[in-house]
């Protein structure tokens, strides 16, 4: 392997010299560092990463721990994370915490050892519905930059980048109400336990109250409904005067469609339906439902900027980025 010593000795200048023409130095020439690199082409020649570790202190490697990859809005914003990573020259290394809390703590404790210069975290289940975060906490206490999306604790101090949960559920019900004439909506629930399931319920049971209408949630409890399509053929079936269905979650929105049809009624003359997800995820039902479009590959993308910007210089003001929804329509609306 091609040494900066060896690269020196060619162009017979010094290795600090070609240091600093591989690293763009302005104390350098640009027909110099044009020689430089292109001799650093040729021969193949690969920077010693341990020994700019050891020199600069960082590794030039991000930390993501991620809930699940099943979920697509997870594996959308890991897509964002690596593109952006790569362009600024860092890699990660992804761990997941299978929505457990100790699995979370265990990749942390693992990778917080200086295998890596920051992380980026989405909170688990496990960790949020028990509130211990400790874990979190004390990696921030060591100095190590550590950003949240999507799942977040408020009382924790770092970079955040979030969606309007509250606002985007907000609109998606008044569009229901005004636009398509909905007047019983039901809402599927199955992550009412998290910061984000929370809000997107505030956001629904708002706009009923400030447009007098009775909310009606259906409730799903990931560890005991493992049958989702019965629960909801079965409420569908007992209550009738069901006119719209609002999903804040990717799937059971999709699910929602096919009981409904199973029932009989039609889409969207009977049953309009809105649900999270991205353009992908329409083409999975038919008729393509309508979809609150969280832009999860932006928030990869703004997150990993935010972290790598953190780790550049940790005096910074910590920042909570809001990205904006969209509420896409599609064919299981009218309007």
């Amino acid at each position: 392997m091609t040494t900066l010593k060896e690269l020196a000795a060619l162009l017979n200048i010094s290795v600090s010299t070609v240091s600093k023409a591989l690293n763009d130095s302005h104390e350098i020439s640009e027909n110099t560092r044009i020689r430089v690199k292109e001799l650093a082409a040729k021969l193949n020649y690969k920077p010693n990463r341990i020994a700019q570790q050891l020199k600069t202190n960082k590794t030039k490697i991000i930390g993501v721990i991620l809930p699940t990859v099943t979920n697509p809005f997870f594996a959308e914003v890991l897509h964002g994370i690596e593109k952006t990573a790569t362009s600024n020259d860092y890699d990660i290394i992804v761990c997941l915490s299978n929505e457990t809390l100790h699995k979370e703590k265990r990749s942390l404790d693992l990778l917080a050892n200086g295998s890596v210069d920051g992380f980026i975290i989405a909170v688990a289940r496990e960790s949020q519905v028990k509130e211990q975060t400790d874990h979190i906490k004390s990696a921030i206490k060591s100095k190590l930059p550590v950003l949240m999306f999507d799942r977040v604790v408020d009382d924790i101090e770092c970079n955040k980048v979030i969606v309007d949960d509250f606002q985007s559920v907000y609109e998606a019900t008044e569009h229901l109400i005004v636009k398509e004439k909905r007047k019983n909506i039901l809402l599927v629930s199955n992550i009412e336990e998290l910061s984000v399931g929370q809000l997107r319920i505030s956001g629904y049971t708002k706009a009923l109250e400030d447009y007098n209408l009775e909310p009606n949630i259906l409730k799903l409890d990931n560890a005991v409904d493992l049958d989702v399509e019965k629960r909801i053929y079965s409420c569908l079936k007992e209550n009738t005067s069901i006119d719209a269905i609002l999903s804040i979650d990717h799937v059971t929105g999709i699910v929602a469609i096919n009981m409904a049809k199973k029932l009989g009624k039609e889409i969207p003359k009977d049953l309009s339906v809105v649900g999270f997800g991205y353009e992908h995820t329409q083409v999975l039902s038919s008729p393509k439902i309508s979809i609150i479009h969280q832009k999860a590959h932006k928030i990869g993308e703004m997150s990993t900027k935010l972290l790598i910007d953190n780790i550049k210089d940790e005096t910074l003001k910590l920042e909570t980025i809001v990205v904006p929804s969209e509420l896409k329509l599609s064919e299981s609306f009218k309007n």
